[in-house]
């Protein structure tokens, strides 16, 4: 008897740990098809496009396919510097199926590149958008064209683009049965003589006889400049989706950008636009549509009713794919998106490092709606903690949950983990997807005397701070309507041991400082140490806000050898002045160079120098573009653009 109990106990031990070993798996089956490696994306000033195309060999279509991602990395090329314009590029199935394949023309994502003409040399910043719906495409051989548009000088300029497709193997959540072009093209906007909607069609589909829904996929920017009201890009217009006769859904065609996390950027970045920012991967709006099989149906996309004052310019840039799926594969299914907080992903730079409450985004995979849901969560390695989240997320849709407790860890690298467990108290029926590990930097431990250092600008009325701790308790604050002009504020803190957050508010979205607003003038923000030593240095440039955890504890973070740098103002018919705050002395070199040309002008040299202000008159060169660029032990450090007599 205990002979046969303990075979059977060694057949479940080991049919648990293949299992495991089995979901562990389908969990790393991941692979990278990598169409565009480092590949130097120049303008094409007589065209104004200029196209990139490379073959990629992804999987057979008899394989599943769980998920799809692109991965987007524009850096510096290698011997030039940085583009300058947001242009509009586009990322593009041109054929399947091998050179002779049939030609597709499928835009799989929508890149608005970022004004480069400050970053350094060694800059780069990736993105990602999901584009799992385009599966029934990317199989096999695939020709993809990155297509930049532009007119910029091409010569010592552009960028090094990077395209990875990360393809997770698997079982499809949704199982898709065709892909439709809706609408795809460039839509003038606002044309008395031919109104948006006589390109706008109507477009009409049947369900096939197995479909369970289709799914409406819609990238839309605009672009243009109308006057006086700067459509396309620059104005707020309304959207409607009609289903049959009937509204389906209605939304501004409009983002704010003053949260861009690529910041800052040389030019605009911080204006609000139409759907888009500079420096920005479009993620699609997606709208699924229930359907019955054979049954018939109209799609039609209006816009709000606009009529250009003057010679029309606007333009909606659309592309519209429709997806039809069959059911869902499994009644309960969720899957654990991306780790928001703590991590190391560029896209969610403004939330990091994070010392508390961890942030995820949770997708439900399966065929019912997901209204309660076990998360377990923690640094690798140490004991986890456990929260119930309870809600209503339909099928397909994804919400961002915020977790209780503090994210603990040591100076430097550490691992974040999460898991989903039991979607509405039942087994998960697909558990390759319920668990991420996120690297991370643990939040800096600072001292308990600390001192916020903050000089406004000439519009403080737009900035307010606080400072909480991790049970929500306010220890600091300076309310909007507090502060005064062109003041310098040094607040002295002593904070017990815990975990804290400080925030700094901007109400117009343009930081303490933005060239385009010389009004505002320029404030900074620094965090000091009782003895003056620089803990934290704010970019003033920052847009919207910022954003710092800390904890107060032991062992202290050293105090390292921080520099921080000013300019201002960057556009300007003579002076200009620069600021320097060094923790340690260095050796500085501040160079005047042209734009382009890279000449050197006029050089300064400030030996083992810790802080200074300096103004320099520009008033003899003539009206042009320049950089300001500072070397600090012989490594550049700082690089900023001035528009000399440019306004």
């Amino acid at each position: 008897m205990l002979a046969t109990l303990s075979s059977k106990l060694a057949v479940f031990l080991l049919a648990a740990v293949l299992s495991l070993v089995a979901t562990a798996a389908r969990a790393a089956d991941t692979l990278h098809v990598v169409t565009h490696q480092r590949v130097t994306v120049v303008t094409d000033p007589a065209k104004g496009t200029n196209t990139y195309k490379a073959w990629g060999r992804f999987p057979a279509a008899k394989e599943g396919i769980r998920s799809i991602k692109l991965n987007v990395r524009l850096g510096c090329p290698d011997g030039m510097r940085c583009a300058d314009w947001d242009y509009n590029d586009h990322i593009t199935i041109r054929r399947t199926g091998g050179v002779k394949g049939a030609s597709q023309d499928y835009e799989v994502g929508r890149m608005l590149t970022p004004y480069g003409g400050a970053f350094g040399k060694d800059w780069h910043f990736n993105w990602e958008v999901d584009i799992t719906d385009f599966s029934l495409l990317l199989r096999d051989s695939v020709e993809i064209e990155y297509n930049h548009t532009g007119y910029e000088p091409n010569k010592d300029r552009g960028w090094s683009v990077t395209l990875d497709f990360e393809i997770v193997k698997g079982r499809p959540a949704w199982e898709p049965i065709s892909i439709q072009k809706i609408y795809d093209g460039s839509f003038r906007y606002g044309d008395p003589a031919n109104s948006i909607e006589n390109l706008l069609k109507p477009v009409d589909f049947t369900a096939a006889k197995d479909a369970a829904f289709a799914r409406l996929r819609v990238v839309q920017t605009g672009h243009g400049m109308d006057k006086p009201d700067g459509c396309g890009e620059f104005c707020d217009k309304y959207r409607e989706l009609w289903v049959d006769g009937k509204l389906f859904d209605k939304r501004p065609i409009w983002k704010q950008c003053g949260d861009n996390p690529l910041y800052p950027q040389a030019g605009t970045w911080v204006y609000s636009r139409a759907n888009w920012c500079p420096g920005d991967l479009m993620q699609p709006d997606l709208y699924n549509l229930p359907v019955l099989g054979g049954s018939r149906h109209t799609i039609d996309l209006t816009m709000q009713p606009y009529t250009a004052a003057a010679a029309p310019s606007a333009d909606e840039v659309i592309s519209a794919y429709l997806v039809q799926y069959r059911k869902a594969a499994a009644q309960h299914d969720v899957a654990l998106q991306a780790v928001v907080r703590p991590s190391l992903q560029d896209a969610y730079r403004r939330e990091n490092p994070a010392s508390m409450q961890p942030r995820i985004i949770v997708k439900n995979m399966g065929a019912t709606p997901v209204r309660s849901l076990t998360v377990r969560y923690g640094l690798a390695g140490t004991a986890r903690q456990q929260y119930q989240w309870r809600g209503n997320l339909a099928p397909s849709a994804s919400t961002v949950i915020d977790l209780p407790g503090l994210i603990a860890g040591r100076a430097g690298r550490n691992t974040f983990v999460a898991e989903l467990l039991r979607p509405d108290g039942k087994a998960d029926q697909y558990a390759a997807d319920n668990r991420l590990a996120s690297p991370y930097e643990a939040a800096p431990t600072h001292g308990s005397d600390l001192v916020v250092h903050l000089q406004t600008n000439n519009q403080p009325g737009q900035n307010s701070y606080t400072l909480t701790d991790n049970a929500g308790k306010v220890w600091r604050q300076r309310p909007a309507g507090s502060l005064k002009a062109n003041t310098l504020y040094r607040d002295t803190l002593r904070l017990p041991v815990g975990q804290y957050r400080f925030v700094l508010l901007d109400s117009a979205n343009n930081g303490l400082e933005f060239w385009a607003n010389p009004r505002g003038g320029r404030g900074k923000l620094r965090l000091l140490n009782a003895t003056g030593a620089m803990l934290k240095d704010f970019e003033s440039d920052f847009g919207s806000s910022v954003v710092y955890d800390f904890a107060v504890g032991q062992p202290v973070a050293p105090i390292t050898a921080q520099t921080s740098f000013g300019l201002y103002p960057t556009s300007t018919n003579g002076p200009t002045t620069f600021d320097y705050y060094a923790n340690f002395p260095e050796d500085l070199v501040v160079q005047l160079v042209t734009d382009p040309g890279d000449a050197v002008v006029e050089e300064h040299r400030y030996p083992q120098l810790k802080e200074g202000v300096f103004t320099y008159d520009l008033s003899r060169f003539p009206k042009g573009r320049f950089y300001l660029k500072v070397l600090v032990n012989g490594q550049e450090k700082f690089k900023k653009r001035i528009r000399l007599k440019e306004r």
